[in-house]
This record gives structure tokens, sequence and C-alpha cells, in this order.
């Protein structure tokens, strides 16, 4: 996954209108984002339940946009291929739920899909270092897993630099994505309520929220 020097928004479907997805997807294609993220959550690795394939896959046809599954479950190796099936171009699997992370991101690609590595606030990067050779997309939670709408932990912006540096030594890109803040050196930023709930709408919305990731990271 090519990075690129304007910043991609990946809404979260997370505040959409679960009764209205595939019409929610279609106004945030016509908004303007790069691509739409699933946040898929187990109720066990995170507090709460949501979306499960067959969802996703319901509405793969509704958008062109590409699909991205970030899954926050206890056992993503199970859901790899069903999510691949769904139409999800990227699968984001969690360092801190990953016994074998090796084993875990080989099996992403060999589903066909880009494998995506999301670290929680507390993982330190060294965790991860090992394994980006494997990763299109590194994913910095800068809010914990598990709630939309959560306040931006201001102290992970080290972190992201962080990231960025680290990423430099790997010897393909791979996009750094933000969940929660458009933070320096970010080349996506993942928006959920923010993004729902801007005053002037989606397309506003989406064009603020781009134009302060640019900012963020001159």
């Amino acid at each position: 996954m090519a990075t690129d020097p304007t910043p991609k928004i990946v809404p979260s479907v997370l505040p959409a209108n679960f009764a209205r997805l595939g019409e929610d997807c279609r106004e945030l294609e016509k908004a303007g984002v790069d691509r739409i993220q699933w946040d898929v959550m187990d109720g066990h690795f995170v507090p709460n339940l949501t979306f499960g394939p067959d969802v996703v896959s319901a509405c793969r046809e509704a958008v062109a946009l590409p699909f991205e599954a970030h899954l926050m479950v206890s056992d993503p190796d199970s859901l790899v291929e069903r999510f691949v099936a769904a139409g999800c171009s990227c699968v984001i699997i969690h360092a801190e739920a990953c016994l074998h992370l090796h084993r875990s991101l080989t099996l992403i690609e060999a589903a066909g899909a880009q494998a995506g590595l999301a670290v929680n606030p507390a993982t330190p990067l060294e965790a991860v270092r090992h394994v980006l050779d494997l990763t299109s997309l590194l994913l910095v939670m800068t809010v914990n897993p598990g709630f939309g709408g959560q306040g931006y932990i201001a102290s992970m912006e080290p972190k992201i630099a962080e990231a960025r540096q680290l990423l430099a030594e790997v010897d393909h890109p791979v996009e750094l994505e933000v969940d929660g803040g458009a933070a320096a050196g970010a080349d996506a930023f993942c928006a959920g309520s923010a993004l729902f709930s801007y005053d002037g709408g989606l397309e506003s919305g989406v064009t603020d929220l781009r134009r302060r990731a640019a900012e963020a990271r001159r």
C-alpha cells in the first residue's frame, strides 16, 4: 500500500445508521472519502459487538470504494478469510490479539488481501518492528479500541513520529494510519464520530478533515 502526499480520509462506519448502512456508504463515497473502515468487535477483545462478514458483504455492491476490516477480536485468524470473501481488500489485526503474529499476517496475504497491523496506545512499537516487512499498513491507535467518540490521547503524538521513523527503515512502502487524531506524519486519518457529526455535512467534513490532516503533516 503505497504512501501518498495527500492525506487519506478513512471513515469508520461505526457511527452510521445500522438500519441503512448501504445508503450511508454511498453518502460517504459521494463525500469523497478514500476508503471505508469496518470496526469489527467481538465483545471479548473489546466490550462491544458490531459487524460480521455478512453485513460487510451486503454493503459491498453499494460502493466502489475499498473496504478495510479492522478486526478488534480475540481470534482474528478464524475471521480473515471470511472478511476477505466479503470484499475487504485490507484486513487489520491487533498485535495484542495474536499469539503468532508472523503467522497471522501471512494468513492475510495468503487470503488475497493486504495485511494491516494495529497497535493499542499502551503497546510499544518495538513489539511489531520485526514483522513490518509483512505489512502494508500500520494503524496506530490514539484511542483505546472498543468505543466510538472517545477523546484523542494527545500523548500519543510522539508515537506517531516514532512510527514514521520506524517505517522509513522498511524496504517497501507501508501506509501509516492513525485512528483518533490527525497526528503529524500520518498518511491516513480514520474518522468516525467527528465526520458523521460534522455541522456542514459529510462532504464539508471530509474537506475540513483532509485540510487539517495535511496541516498536521507540515
